[in-house]
């Protein structure tokens, strides 16, 4: 493994944890151009009453405000299935480019025949920018390299910043573990080596995760770590687990996980970029809820 160390960043992080979904967003921003970008923005939906709320990005862009920072980027880390993306708001609101990770296109042709969503071009084109492996972003004086690192799905891609890596759902805090790997398109023995990835990265190179869950034992949200941290300690990964006892616990274990509770909402908003789809005639916005097993048909 690397054990060179990358170098401290100079880079400014702030976390904004989302309680109602245990997704965390990072304002991240560079203190000498006060150029800024937001990593996985949260638009806050209530399934209960479909209601939408713009709470999370408005928090986001009044600490970009407060801090006279110019948002250059919005990074989405994956198409969400847990959350609705506010990419798209934070995109009409102050001209931010969104990326994506290239292989959203396999994404939208996976979802977007489900919702009969025929208003989503399967190219990727909903994005501003389409990026892979070893591409790189500016963010004022400093540089955003991309790491492709599928097996969750087979869009993620993590950011790298000098020292700091933000890894999206691919790892979570060490006592918590990693993603799962059961959605289409997911493959857990591809999530083992992209995790792997991550793992070579220097020992002190700081890992800032997408979500936490408040494994047993804790109560307290976290959202970083380190790559020593990972490598030593969590509970799926750390210590040498080779790819085949990961695999195992992996596909054994998502076999037991219930579907998010947002994953109908949020992927029909997320592969348009966070947009909602197209209203109807009457001037209102539906979600679908594509339903399997017996259909009665009622009549009489």
């Amino acid at each position: 493994m690397n054990t060179l160390s990358a170098p401290a960043s100079p880079a400014t992080v702030q976390a904004f944890f989302d309680k109602a979904t245990h997704t965390v967003s990072y304002l991240v921003s560079d203190p000498a151009t006060r150029a800024a970008a937001i990593i996985d923005p949260v638009l806050d939906f209530d399934p209960k009453s479909a209601t939408l709320s713009t709470r999370s990005a408005d928090a986001l862009l009044a600490a970009v405000a407060a801090q006279g920072l110019t948002l250059n980027w919005v990074l989405e880390t994956h198409a969400h299935a847990d959350h609705l993306s506010a990419g798209a708001l934070l995109r009409e609101r102050t001209g931010a480019k969104l990326v994506v990770g290239e292989r959203i296109v396999e994404v939208q042709g996976q979802f977007a025949p489900l919702f009969e969503a025929d208003d989503v071009a399967l190219d990727g084109r909903q994005f501003d920018r389409l990026v892979g492996e070893g591409d790189q972003i500016a963010l004022g004086d400093l540089t955003i390299t991309v790491l492709h690192t599928p097996g969750h799905t087979p869009a993620c891609v993590s950011y790298r910043i000098d020292d700091m890596i933000f890894v999206g759902d691919t790892l979570f805090m060490p006592d918590y573990g990693t993603a799962r790997a059961d959605f289409p398109g997911g493959d857990a023995a591809t999530l083992y080596q992209s995790i792997g990835k991550i793992l070579a990265l220097p020992p002190a190179t700081r890992v800032f995760v997408g979500h936490d869950y408040l494994p047993p034992g804790r109560d307290t949200p976290a959202w970083e770590t380190t790559v020593e941290a990972e490598r030593a300690s969590n509970i799926h990964v750390g210590g040498g687990v080779s790819q085949e006892a990961f695999v195992a616990m992996r596909n054994a274990r998502d076999a037991t996980l219930d579907a998010p509770v947002l994953i109908l909402p949020a992927l029909q908003v997320n592969i348009r970029a966070g947009a909602l789809p197209p209203a109807s005639p009457g001037g209102r916005v539906f979600l679908k809820l594509p339903v399997s097993g017996p259909h009665p048909t009622g009549g009489g």
